[in-house]
């Protein structure tokens, strides 16, 4: 049992760890992981000749990361202090309903995001950046556009963590909440500035492992609290609370249903702004061109399915544990329950935890939620940092850049974008912008481009004009039917009417929509007939860097990036295979976790018997143990061949290859073919 200042109806809680936990995990850990990161980088360098003053390895970890390792980060990847948070929250509002729903907006997009990598692979196998695809097929004002769109959705993508996940760690250890929303990007910057993306990757890889052994220790330690003690006695718990306080919008009330109003609402606006942030975010595509070719699709579709787990156990898990434990004294709140402002501030999950396992739960909590943070921070760091060298400074102020250049313009891309994250997360915080406010309205922002984009990689008929003019016209409609409907329904545009449920959904149906039927119109009256050839006509990668640097013979910094790979034409048919699986896993994780699968429940009017429930929570939690250990053994085991070669390399020796007749080199160069290098090999 935990002990906790009670304090008068309203009043807030009282943190239950010290300030001092607060700065150390921040501080401390987050300084710790960035100095492990930065000597793994410097190993993988002086082992297997990893080198991050080029460009192909620090934006793109010489595209062949493994299966494993791409699954983990595209767990990672979605693994957002919002997830957690977010899932928890619209669970303790909606009922059953809610987390199911947060997990079956973001895993669809993610596997049909194999689909559009695997394009990409195909038709611009060079490419570092999303935008340097649209570059490449609409020019310099395409590009602009897309530069603006892409920016608008990192940025909103950081606010929306940074609010979240400082909001908990203020919560919990008491410590000022723009003190954490600066210091929680300090040790990103620092491990991304060294180690570029194959940093974030193996950064992806420790976060996720950590997080998810932390989330399975919840699903056995909400258990053992006396007053739950079985599935079947949450359930008893859950049934009072709706009784008590019935669900406006589900079906009797209860929190045991998916006949849910509100919760649908919220699937619809999670789905099309997660299909944004992900098509949007080009953190995203430079996983894709950082994994191996024969890694991209199997890698997104095992990560897709197995990430579905996190926000529908944990957020059902902790969710109906503060339901069924608000009114016992072991709940922080006690004797009142939580206020709005609480829920919408994330706070569900943290005060869960405490109710749980007291101040080892609230320990468990703020790791995670520091992990988390941090993991995707880096992923949405390295997005901009590419965007500023690439797509701004390589295009518009040097074309001559070398990889020294556009090295440095990466370091300075990765600090600003740090910096500017927090501060306009501040400026959010003060203007009474919180977690559930960005949760419900960022689809409004991230969602115009999604069919412009999917057009440009897949359709070769949109023409200039449809996808310069339909992802403005898009987000100029989304943001009209916004504010419009939070006037018209509530008679003021405020904070508090802008972040109401059906405003939402008519804004982010609205931008994600409308983009489609003015691409296709426009297309239509004078559609293009685009050449995928001339997507390769022009050298993106980096041939050789700086004449600073050393060269041998058997250095990847002297040959592309491509060597060791086949031929364009011999890898087509392949890559047309993988695209074909792509497309056929996208559309079934679609009907299965969207359609077959909720749709009939929220028809029926089922309200959970006792048996069904107990089967619903043991699923869940046998799926999210599965998740655990393909985030964390899955790669070890892929990438058993690198793991090889950096013990080779630290006992100054490279392995014996099967075509190598020369026998084991001594002392090792630090440098290995290309195709043997630079991530989990999937070979």
């Amino acid at each position: 049992m935990f002990h906790v200042e009670r304090a008068a109806d309203g009043d807030a809680v009282s943190p239950p760890l010290p300030q001092a936990a607060g700065y150390a995990v921040v501080i401390a850990i987050g300084f710790l992981i960035a100095f492990i990161m930065m000597f793994t980088t410097h190993l993988l360098k002086k082992t297997v000749g990893e080198d991050n003053r080029t460009t192909e390895m620090f934006m793109t970890a010489n595209r062949s990361v493994g299966t494993g390792l791409t699954a983990s980060a595209v767990i990672s990847s979605w693994l957002w202090s919002t997830a957690m948070l977010g899932s928890t929250l619209v669970g303790y509002n909606f009922g059953v309903a809610g987390p199911f729903w947060f997990a079956a907006g973001c895993s669809p997009m993610i596997v049909f995001f194999a689909l559009l990598g695997i394009a990409c692979k195909l038709r611009v196998p060079e490419a570092h950046t999303l935008l340097e695809i649209v570059r490449i097929r609409y020019g310099t004002l395409g590009h602009i556009v897309w530069i603006a769109l892409c920016l608008i959705n990192n940025i909103i993508a950081v606010a929306n963590m940074l609010l979240g996940a400082s909001a908990a760690i203020t919560a919990l250890t008491g410590m000022h909440v723009i003190a954490a929303t600066f210091l929680l990007p300090v040790g990103v910057i620092l491990y991304t500035f060294v180690g570029g993306i194959k940093a974030t990757f193996l950064t992806d890889y420790f976060h996720t492992f950590v997080i998810t052994v932390i989330i399975c220790f919840f699903t056995i330690k909400t258990f053992t609290v006396p007053e739950i003690g079985s599935p079947a006695g949450l359930f008893d718990l859950v049934v009072k609370a709706g009784q008590d306080h019935p669900v406006p919008g589900n079906h009797d009330g209860s929190y045991l249903t998916m006949t849910s109003k509100n919760a649908i609402l919220f699937g619809i606006i999670h789905i099309l702004a997660n299909f944004g942030l992900v098509i949007m975010d080009t953190g995203f595509f430079a996983k894709a061109f950082s994994a191996a070719p024969e890694a991209v699709v199997p890698g997104y579709i095992v990560g897709g399915i197995a990430y579905f787990a996190i926000p529908w156990c944990l957020g059902t898990l902790m969710s109906f544990s503060a339901l069924g434990l608000e009114d016992t004294a072991r709940f922080p709140t006690y004797p009142r329950r939580m206020t709005p402002d609480e829920v919408s501030n994330g706070l569900v999950m943290p005060y869960a935890a405490y109710a749980i396992a007291g101040k080892g739960g609230a320990v468990a909590v703020l790791l995670v939620t520091f992990m988390a943070v941090t993991s995707t921070i880096s992923a949405q760091v390295i997005s901009v940092s590419s965007i500023i060298s690439f797509d701004i400074y390589r295009q518009y102020f040097n074309r001559a850049a070398t990889d020294r250049d556009a090295i440095r313009w990466s370091h300075i891309g990765v600090v600003f974008f740090g910096l500017f994250s927090a501060a306009f997360s501040t400026a959010l915080y003060y203007g009474n912008v919180n977690l559930g406010w960005t949760l419900y309205m960022l689809g409004v922002l991230t969602c115009p481009g999604i069919f412009p984009t999917v057009f440009t990689i897949l359709w070769k008929r949109q023409s200039w004009a449809a996808a310069i003019i339909s992802p403005l016209l898009g987000l100029a409609t989304g943001i009209s039917v916004w504010l419009g409907s939070a006037h018209a329904l509530y008679g003021e545009v405020t904070v508090a009417s802008t972040g109401q449920s059906l405003p939402c959904v008519y804004g982010t149906v609205a931008s994600a929509l409308s983009p489609a039927l003015y691409s296709v119109v426009i297309s239509l009256i004078k559609p293009a007939n685009y050449d995928w050839a001339d997507f390769r006509k022009e050298t993106l990668a980096f041939s050789k860097t700086s004449s600073a640097e050393p060269r041998t013979s058997t250095s990847t910094s002297t040959k592309s990036p491509m060597v060791g790979l086949s031929t364009y034409s011999e890898d087509a048919a392949k890559f047309s295979r993988w695209g074909k699986i792509a497309a056929a896993w996208a559309a079934a994780t679609f009907l299965g976790h969207w359609v077959l699968w909720p749709l009939p429940m929220y028809a029926s009017n089922y309200v959970f018997d006792k048996g069904f429930f107990v089967a619903w929570i043991v699923v869940a939690i046998i799926w999210v143990w599965c998740t655990m250990l393909i985030a964390g053994f899955y790669p070890i085991i892929d990438g058993r061949r690198q793991l090889q070669l950096v013990y080779y390399g630290l006992k100054g020796k490279k392995k014996v290859d099967d075509d190598d007749e020369s026998g084991i080199e001594t002392p090792s160069s630090g440098i290995l073919e290309n195709k043997s290098l630079s991530g989990f090999s999937n070979q």
